[in-house]
C-alpha cells in the first residue's frame, strides 16, 4: 500500500512524445534560491534623493551590504479626513531603482576616447611634460582634427583616476596660460542632487577663476520664467493641493508619468467634480485622464494661451469688469504701473516704469520706486511694496493697498477714464517667418516731471489690452472679434499656429475663468518641463501665468500655477 502511494512526482522522469523525449527533473531547489533572492538582515528608511520631485519614503532591504529589493513605506502621517492621504507612493522607476544601482551599463570609472588616448600617451611618453603633450596634440590641425572627428562615435576606454585626472589638468593649465583663467567654463551636479558635488565643483571653477554656468541653462527643467515675475524660483504648492482645485488645466506636465507618486490627488479630485484639460501635442497618459484635450503642435503653447488672455481680457476685464479679478490685479499685479511712452516714427512704443525721481518724489531709492495713478485723488503717488521699499530704513515692503503717507489708495487699472487721448503705438512681433512690428491704438496721458518736461504714460494694463487687441474704440487697429485671423492674439490667428479650433480655446479660457469667480480662485495651471525645453521658454510660461493672475488664481489653496521638476527646495543646513 505504501508503495502505491509514495509520490514519485519530485524525481527525474522521462517524457516521451513519438520519436522525441526530455528528461525533467521535478526538484524544488530553486525555492532555496528564491527565498535566498528576498531576504534581508536589515530594512533601512530612505528615499530616492538623487532629484527626484517626489522624495518617497522607501523601505530598503539589505543583506550582507546589497540592497536586494525595496517597497513603499506606508506610515505616512494623515491628511485629515477632508483630503485623501499621500499613499500610495512610489513609481515603477522607484521600485527598480536597485536594478540601476548594480546594473553592468552603470559608469564607474573614468573613460577616454580611444583615439585621444592614444595620443595623448605617446605625447607623455615622449615629451614627459603632460601640459606639452596636451599643446602637442591640440595644437597640431591633423591630430585636432582626428580626436575631434572621433566625437559621437562611441569607442571610449576605461583608464585609472591617476591617468584621467593629469589629463584634465593638463588641459585646465594649458587653456589658462594661453587663453587665461575666463576661459574655462564648467557647471557641477545641482545642489538638489548632491550639494557636495556642487559645492566642490563650484569651488574649484571659482578659485581657477573660471566662468560658472548656471545648471538650469543645461537641464532647462526650472522656468526662468519664475524669478523674471516674482523673484524666486518655482515657489509652488505641495502636490496635495491639487485635491482643492476646482479646475485643473495639466500644460506641459504629463502628471501620470512623470508625476507617479502624486497623481492619485488628480484622479480623486475629479470625484468631486473638477474639470480636467490637458494641453499636449500627442496622446499622452494625461490626456486619458482629462475631460478636455488641446492638442497644439508642439511648441506652440504660447499662441494657445495667448489667445485664451485675449478672450479673458474682453470678456471679463472690458465687456464686463469683474470686480473680483480687478481688485486683484490692483493689488498684486503691476498693472495699475505707469509706464512712459517714447516716440518712435510716427507713432510711440513703450518704454519704461515711471519712477518716484521722475516726479520730484524725493525720497529713499527713489529711482527704484515706479508709481500708479491715484483714482481718488486724481494724482500721481507711489504705493507700498516696490522694489525701492525693501532696501530703505523705514521698510513698508508689503503689498497693502497705501500710500507711502498711510493714505488709502485707489489704483487706476486704466488711464483711459482719467483725461487720455488715444494715441497709436507700436509692438514687436516675433515669429519663424520675420522679426515685425505692428500697431494698436492706447490710451496716454501727459504727466509733468521733475525737469519742467512732459511724459506721455500709460498704465501696464492698458499697454495688455492693446497689444492683445481688445477692441475698447471700435479701431482698425484692434480685433474686430474672435474670428479675427489677422489680427494678432485672437482665437482664429492662434488656429494657423497650433491647429487648435478657436471654440475649443473660447470654451476653455471662459470655464477657466469662470471657475475662478464661482470658486474664489481655484483654477489650477499644472505646469513641466514639456513646455520648458524649447528656446524662449520664458515667454511661453509667461503667456501662461497670465491666465492664473488675470483670474485671480494666483496664491490661492487650490489654484495658480504648479511646476514641478526636481527637488528644489532642498536646502543646506547651516551650521
Amino acid at each position: 500500500m505504501k508503495k502505491k502511494f509514495e509520490l514519485n512526482y519530485f524525481k527525474p522522469v522521462e517524457r516521451f512524445s513519438g520519436n522525441w523525449s526530455i528528461l525533467e527533473e521535478k526538484s524544488r531547489d530553486w525555492e532555496n534560491m528564491y527565498r535566498q533572492r528576498w531576504s534581508h538582515d536589515k530594512v533601512v528608511r530612505t528615499t530616492h534623493g538623487v532629484n527626484c520631485t517626489g522624495s518617497c519614503s522607501w523601505k530598503v532591504f539589505v543583506k550582507n551590504g546589497i540592497i536586494t529589493w525595496e517597497n513603499q513605506q506606508i506610515d505616512y502621517p494623515s491628511c485629515g479626513p477632508d483630503m485623501p492621504e499621500f499613499e500610495p507612493r512610489g513609481c515603477p522607476r522607484g521600485a527598480s531603482f536597485s536594478w540601476y544601482e548594480y546594473s553592468p551599463l552603470r559608469v564607474k570609472y573614468p573613460y577616454i576616447r580611444g583615439k585621444l588616448w592614444r595620443m595623448w600617451s605617446q605625447a607623455v611618453a615622449e615629451l614627459k611634460d603632460p601640459v606639452k603633450a596636451w599643446a602637442s596634440i591640440v595644437e597640431d590641425p591633423i591630430k585636432a582634427d582626428e580626436y575631434k572627428k572621433a566625437r559621437g562615435k562611441g569607442g571610449h576606454v576605461r583608464v585609472n583616476w591617476r591617468d584621467a585626472t593629469l589629463m584634465i589638468s593638463a588641459q585646465l593649465i594649458y587653456t589658462i596660460q594661453k587663453y587665461g583663467p575666463d576661459r574655462v567654463a564648467g557647471f557641477t551636479p545641482i545642489p538638489a542632487m548632491s550639494m557636495v558635488s556642487y559645492a566642490s565643483g563650484a569651488r574649484f571653477i571659482s578659485l581657477l577663476g573660471g566662468e560658472m554656468l548656471s545648471f538650469y541653462d543645461w537641464y532647462a527643467d526650472l522656468p526662468p520664467s519664475s524669478p523674471q515675475i516674482w523673484g524666486e524660483q518655482t515657489d509652488v504648492p505641495e502636490s496635495s493641493d491639487w485635491f482643492n482645485a476646482g479646475y485643473i488645466i495639466m500644460w506641459g506636465s504629463n502628471v501620470p508619468l512623470t508625476r507617479t507618486p502624486d497623481a492619485h490627488f488628480m484622479t480623486e479630485v475629479r470625484y468631486k467634480g473638477t474639470k480636467v484639460v490637458s494641453v499636449a501635442p500627442d496622446y499622452a497618459e494625461s490626456v486619458t485622464h482629462a475631460d478636455d484635450w488641446i492638442s497644439a503642435n508642439p511648441g506652440t503653447d504660447a499662441a494657445v494661451a495667448q489667445a485664451m488672455t485675449h478672450v479673458i481680457l474682453n470678456e471679463f476685464y472690458e465687456q464686463h469688469k469683474e470686480p473680483m479679478f480687478l481688485n486683484y490685479a490692483k493689488q498684486y499685479t503691476d498693472m495699475p504701473f505707469l509706464i512712459t511712452l517714447d516716440a518712435h516714427e510716427d507713432s510711440y512704443k513703450a518704454g519704461r516704469f515711471l519712477r518716484a525721481s521722475d516726479i520730484g518724489q524725493a525720497s529713499e531709492h527713489a529711482e527704484w520706486k515706479p508709481v500708479i495713478f491715484d483714482e481718488a485723488k486724481s494724482e500721481v503717488i507711489v504705493p507700498n511694496g516696490t522694489m525701492g521699499q525693501r532696501w530703505e530704513e523705514d521698510k513698508k515692503w508689503n503689498l497693502i493697498l497705501d500710500n507711502v503717507d498711510g493714505t488709502r489708495v485707489e489704483p487706476a487699472l486704466s488711464i483711459a477714464e482719467h483725461g487720455a487721448e488715444w494715441k497709436e503705438i507700436v509692438f514687436p512681433f516675433f515669429d519663424n517667418v520675420s522679426n515685425g512690428t505692428f500697431k494698436r491704438p492706447i490710451p496716454v496721458k501727459k504727466i509733468l516731471l521733475a525737469d519742467g518736461t512732459e511724459s506721455l504714460v500709460t498704465t501696464v494694463h492698458d499697454l495688455m489690452l492693446s497689444q492683445y487687441g481688445v477692441n475698447r474704440i471700435g479701431s482698425d487697429l484692434e480685433a474686430s472679434g474672435y474670428e479675427d485671423a489677422g489680427s494678432f492674439y485672437t482665437p482664429a490667428w492662434q488656429e494657423k499656429i497650433t491647429s487648435v479650433k478657436p471654440e475649443l480655446v473660447i470654451q476653455i479660457a471662459r470655464e477657466f475663468a469662470h471657475n475662478a469667480l464661482e470658486t474664489g480662485g481655484r483654477s489650477m495651471i499644472i505646469m513641466g518641463a514639456g513646455i520648458n525645453h524649447w528656446f524662449n521658454s520664458d515667454t511661453i510660461y509667461r503667456s501662461i501665468l497670465n491666465l492664473v493672475m488675470l483670474t485671480a488664481s494666483q496664491g490661492v489653496n487650490g489654484g495658480g500655477w504648479a511646476h514641478y521638476v526636481g527637488q528644489e527646495k532642498c536646502r543646506p543646513i547651516e551650521g
